[in-house]
């Protein structure tokens, strides 16, 4: 066998593999989401997301839980999307190419993969405890903050580089200065993938429980938040509570909130894949 065939052969074994593979953990999806749907379908409803927390399952919603969640992800951005994404524009337009850089290139790349509970009880220590923030919206924000920021500085940068070194040397060239040159050329034809990157974040961020967890979030608020200074709950915490009841009730309410939190998930999704598609066919190089 010649290595033309064998080049052949061991490609369509890894495609075939691959597409084995892709199809198995689709199946999986839709088998959950199949059962979900026939768990909690029936009680999805206005009364269920209007509904405050209660005792008894068929009279128990999400009101509290989802206002928290839109609570924090609102206050998470505000402190995420300037952060992360100036700092991806300093490490790839401003910052010189030496040893400290690629330091700081390598620990935010691989800060990215860290436990969300180690954020937890950095957020616990610092947030909670040493700035006295206490159980609040603002310190969980903080904490899911500093989870998604090595995810905005990726993105912001490898949205940056897919801009041209051209279209900044058309810049320069017009007499434009460095400041001039990012923000009306590279930030706008940029501007997309940048947008993409965030939202993914904050789709990572709605999912995540340890963090908020341990950073004082209840199981339980029977009001809801004011402030972002405020006790707080938001969803996948009060699926945690729902799940831990013995009546089956609280199954059934899980369930449904789970599917609740599939579609905001599903729906920040679209919204990034068709913010991206529509911003590629406003810029073209």
């Amino acid at each position: 066998m010649n290595n033309e065939v064998k080049k052949s052969f061991f490609n369509s074994t890894f495609k075939w593999i691959a597409i084995s593979f892709t199809c198995f953990a689709m199946f999986v999806l839709l088998v959950l989401i199949i059962s979900l749907g026939i768990t909690g379908a029936a009680r999805l409803g206005l009364d269920f997301l209007l509904n405050l927390p209660s005792r008894k399952p068929e009279q128990a919603g999400i009101y509290t839980a989802w206002i928290g969640s839109l609570w924090v992800l609102i206050t998470t951005l505000l402190v995420a999307f300037p952060v992360g994404v100036g700092a991806g524009i300093y490490l790839e337009e401003y910052s010189k190419k030496n040893w400290l850089t690629n330091m700081i290139e390598i620990n935010i790349s691989n800060l990215a993969g860290v436990p969300s509970i180690i954020y937890g009880l950095l957020g616990l220590e610092l947030f909670v405890r040493y700035m006295g923030l206490g159980q609040s919206i603002l310190a969980g924000s903080l904490t899911l903050a500093l989870l998604i920021l090595p995810v905005i500085i990726v993105s912001t940068r490898e949205a940056i580089k897919t801009v041209p070194n051209t279209i900044r040397e058309a810049s320069y060239a017009l007499g434009a200065s460095k400041w001039q040159t990012i923000s009306m050329s590279v930030i706008p034809g940029s501007f997309g993938g940048i947008l993409t990157g965030i939202i993914l974040a904050l789709s990572r961020a709605i999912g995540e429980t340890a963090p908020l967890i341990v950073t004082g979030a209840l199981t339980y608020v029977p009001f809801i938040p004011k402030s972002i200074f405020d006790s707080y709950t938001v969803l996948p915490i009060q699926i945690f509570n729902w799940t831990s009841r013995p009546q089956q009730g609280f199954v059934i309410n899980a369930a449904a909130a789970i599917i609740v939190l599939l579609v905001l998930t599903f729906l920040m999704n679209a919204v990034a894949i068709y913010l991206r598609n529509r911003w590629q066919k406003q810029v073209r190089w």
